[in-house]
């Protein structure tokens, strides 16, 4: 599994280093994205119906931050 980091950076580069970053892992492998900007609770999960990935959901940091699950697809 592989986490990025977005604390503090707004919309809409959490998404950008998403996109980026998700073929870094093999397909079926899961991204983590840590990211505080509100947008990103629509965003990501829009992103990966657009792009075909699976949005497994949504937990906490011990932060609280929030950080949002991706499988990668293809």
């Amino acid at each position: 599994m592989s986490t990025l980091d977005c604390r503090g950076v707004r919309c809409p580069l959490p998404v950008i280093e998403l996109a980026r970053h998700i073929g870094d892992v093999p397909v079926g492998a899961t991204v983590e994205l840590a990211a505080d900007d509100p947008a990103a609770r629509v965003d990501v999960p829009a992103w990966c119906r657009m792009r075909g990935h699976d949005y497994l959901g949504e937990t906490a940091a011990d932060d609280g931050t929030p950080v949002y699950s991706v499988r990668r697809r293809a």
